[in-house]
């Protein structure tokens, strides 16, 4: 599958934006205004989506770029570099805790710029921060997109996740590693956060939409179903045929067909917030 369009869309209108974090990190990103093909509705609010890259990508990405410009012809979108990453201080966590913090400045600060119906979509990394910044976060969403989402921590039984592990596990690998990769690590865990195959189930009643490829080679489709069976039967689940991983595995249509799900769950006045609304049956 081919990633998100062939080249990254310009815009004198994307502008650079800093966060500080609860515990004073400053975290850099960007915000694309909202491109809408036709006005609103009178029965539609606007939408602004908070994207959440994965591990070693930020905001500067050419897939990221991309992914963010198809979806601002559904509302605006703000993506933050994680701590430790591209132009943010800080150091990562690898989606731990920390990052949860990072989700939720992103959150409140799009609140804080006038947002009224945030979408926070989150990519591998991102996605499992996404989910868990959802479930317990102070600052949480209108609804919530995890793009191959792990659901455990210390994944192995893939080549490239025993890669990543044997970067953060070994002395070798967190000395090498971040010069090859240019992110900063932070400290290894003292304590193991919540997976978020633990939390997910606390993200009801806020709508949830589980996207994973079935050849995505990082995370089997079994993470995907070990989320979907924790999150409950409220959950919309789309297994995506051909679909890689995350931001490279990302296609117009299927980011098209996110910001469609966004519009129908969250961007219509009225809409009950538990009301389960219907999968999009076509396919990316």
């Amino acid at each position: 599958m081919a990633d998100v369009g062939p080249a990254v869309p310009t815009s004198s209108d994307v502008r650079a934006v800093t966060v500080r974090t609860a515990d004073g990190v400053d975290l850099r990103g960007i915000v694309v205004p909202a491109a809408l093909p036709r006005p609103l509705g009178g029965d539609e609010r606007p939408l602004t989506f908070v994207l959440a890259h994965g591990f070693t990508n930020s905001t500067a990405r050419a897939p990221f770029r991309r992914l963010a410009h198809v979806l601002a012809a559904f509302g605006e979108v703000r993506g933050l570099d994680f701590r430790g990453h591209g132009r943010s201080g800080g150091a990562t966590g690898v989606g731990g805790d920390d990052e949860v913090l990072d989700v939720d400045a992103a959150v409140r600060a799009a609140r804080a710029d006038g947002a009224g119906t945030v979408v926070t979509v989150g990519l591998s990394m991102g996605a499992g921060v996404a989910l868990r910044q959802a479930a317990v976060g102070e600052h949480r969403p209108d609804a919530v997109v995890g793009v191959s989402a792990v659901s455990r921590w210390y994944v192995r039984d893939t080549v490239p996740m025993r890669r990543v592990n044997g970067m953060l596990e070994t002395g070798l690998g967190r000395r090498l590693g971040p010069r090859v990769t240019g992110i900063r690590l932070g400290a290894p865990w003292a304590e193991l956060p919540a997976a978020p195959v633990q939390l997910v189930s606390l993200i009801a009643p806020t709508p949830l939409l589980l996207v994973h490829g079935d050849r995505d080679h990082y995370f089997p489709l079994e993470h995907v179903r070990a989320l979907a069976r924790a999150a409950g039967p409220g959950t919309t689940v789309w297994e995506v045929p051909g679909m890689g991983h995350a931001e490279s595995g990302m296609t117009v249509p299927l980011a098209e067909r996110i910001g469609r799900w966004a519009r129908e769950t969250v961007g219509r006045v009225g809409l009950c917030d538990d009301a389960p609304v219907p999968s999009d049956p076509s396919h990316p």
